[in-house]
């Protein structure tokens, strides 16, 4: 069930809203705790119920050995040992439903042997709720939860808003918040202000990110060779389509949570108005950095040791986290390419010179770019057909391109003209859903990616747009036209899954 589907705007989200509060309402508090476990697990399993044992399981075995870490008093086995061996438990789990094949693959080309691959189905969300649960264990192993109980515990891993793709939330962030009191009954601003925030995501999901998925596509996957505009219209299309796809998705969780008077921590902060690739890391998947950060960076070190040994403890996260998105060497090289970014940025501090800021963006911007490219590629030489063609430039390409979109652009500016003149109704709404039934059209992409470059750079992002939120018609009326926009655009049955379930 995706957060973008009919099944799951008309009848999970509501259902569940209203049963969990009527429950609540009804004295039965830890009822509706229950109800929304079990509504969580069922959203989880809607894609494939064989996902549902492997979940509980690891419900389970963390619950308990999280339970034995906190302990205060002694116990006969080594806290550590404990620790270790949780942690390797579920790394080993991990590692055999994401990374056998992979590693099967190269064993026999290295080897020129014929283990036959195994073919695992990847179970949805692996990898977000391992690392949350490993993220448990640790702050376990440090004292620092405090209640334990099953219930809360399994309403933590599996809240719905946050199970399939994060935030990466900590039992600190999130435990307390059930049990306060007023969060036990319904709040009709974090009500309307949830689904104003729910909507500007599925507004990005549907009708920006799903767009330039269309024409990242086409470059990368159906076209066999491409020339200087193609090449980059492809790569900043896959460019702005993750950005819109995934900060689309955190938006809809944050906001389907605050229904329950639930804050998840912000995953998201404008990204592309980075000036460093450390800023970059410090506003991009802000959680999966905290957890890299706080779980491997500091652990091997962090800056502690040394010059030498800090190039090390970054090139060691980012190789991590590069193979944590995927099983392939594209992935990891993308990782290998941010932590070599950020050992380059670190050194350059050193010398206290400053760059512009126009510069510094450009540099900053175009090296993201150029890096998501090996993490969007199937192959490697999908990801050099895109290379090779964004810097092999042909003049006569370029003012062929400037001469067609001017074109384009006179008979856009023609057709909206045609949308406002029609003075029949039946001709106008005609000619609005033949419009809209091709805006999707390849020719035109500049004019999507112009809108995106503005929008990321100069637009307020959603958390500072739900700062000065009110619910008053003005809100009103924005919402409805993006949530109207997004279902209307859903009807012609383009809605896809989120680009980080594959992760």
């Amino acid at each position: 069930m995706l957060f973008n589907s009919y099944e799951f705007i008309f009848l999970f989200l509501p259902i569940t809203f209203f049963t969990y509060f009527y429950l609540i309402h009804k004295r039965f508090t830890a009822t509706a705790k229950i109800f929304l476990v079990f509504a969580s697990l069922f959203f989880y399993s809607w894609w494939n119920i064989n996902y549902l044992p492997l979940i509980l399981l690891s419900l389970l075995f963390n619950y308990s050995i999280g339970k034995i870490l906190n302990q205060k008093r002694e116990i006969k086995l080594s806290k550590k040992g404990v620790l270790i061996f949780g942690v390797f438990i579920n790394l080993a789990l991990l590692g055999y439903y994401k990374y056998s094949d992979f590693f099967i693959e190269n064993i026999n080309n290295i080897l020129n042997l014929q283990i036959p691959l195994l073919h695992l189905a990847l179970p949805l969300a692996i990898s977000f709720f391992t690392f949350q649960q490993i993220a448990f264990l640790v702050d376990s192993y440090r004292q620092e939860t405090s209640e334990y109980n099953f219930l809360n515990y399994a309403l933590f891993v599996t809240f719905f808003p946050q199970l399939i793709a994060g935030p990466i939330v900590h039992h600190k962030e999130m435990m307390p918040q059930f049990f306060a009191t007023k969060n036990l009954v319904k709040n009709y601003k974090n009500i309307a202000l949830g689904l104003f925030i729910f909507s500007i995501g599925l507004f990005k999901k549907v009708v920006i990110a799903d767009s330039f998925a269309v024409w990242a596509d086409k470059g990368f996957d159906e076209a066999t060779a491409l020339n200087f505009i193609d090449a980059w219209s492809s790569s900043l299309s896959y460019t702005f389509q993750l950005y819109f796809d995934f900060s689309g998705y955190t938006d809809m969780a944050i906001g389907a949570a605050l229904l329950f008077n639930i804050k998840l921590p912000i995953n998201f902060n404008s990204p592309y108005k980075a000036l460093n690739i450390q800023d970059f890391w410090r506003r991009w998947h802000i959680t999966l950095s905290r957890f890299l950060k706080d779980y491997i960076y500091i652990p091997l070190g962090g800056n502690r040791k040394g010059e030498l040994y800090t190039y090390r403890n970054l090139m060691i996260t980012f190789l991590l986290g590069g193979i944590w998105h995927g099983a392939a060497w594209s992935f990891l090289f993308w990782g290998f390419l941010h932590g070599l970014a950020l050992s380059i940025h670190r050194f350059w501090k050193r010398f206290k010179i400053s760059m512009p800021k126009l510069l510094a963006w450009f540099l900053t911007f175009n090296f993201i770019n150029i890096t998501w490219i090996f993490f969007r590629a199937h192959t490697w030489n999908d990801a050099f057909k895109v290379l090779h063609g964004m810097f092999h430039i042909e003049p006569k390409e370029i003012s062929h391109f400037i001469s067609e979109k001017l074109t384009i652009l006179e008979k856009l500016y023609q057709k909206i003209y045609n949308i406002f003149a029609t003075e029949i109704d039946t001709n106008r709404s005609h000619t609005i859903v033949s419009f809209f039934a091709h805006f999707r059209d390849e020719k035109y992409a500049f004019i999507y990616i112009v809108i995106a470059f503005i929008t990321v750079l100069f637009a307020k992002n959603s958390q500072e747009i739900a700062q000065k939120f009110q619910a008053n018609s003005y809100y009103l009326a924005i919402n409805t036209f993006l949530f109207v926009a997004a279902i209307y655009i859903l009807s012609f049955g383009t809605y896809s899954e989120f680009l980080y379930f594959n992760f």
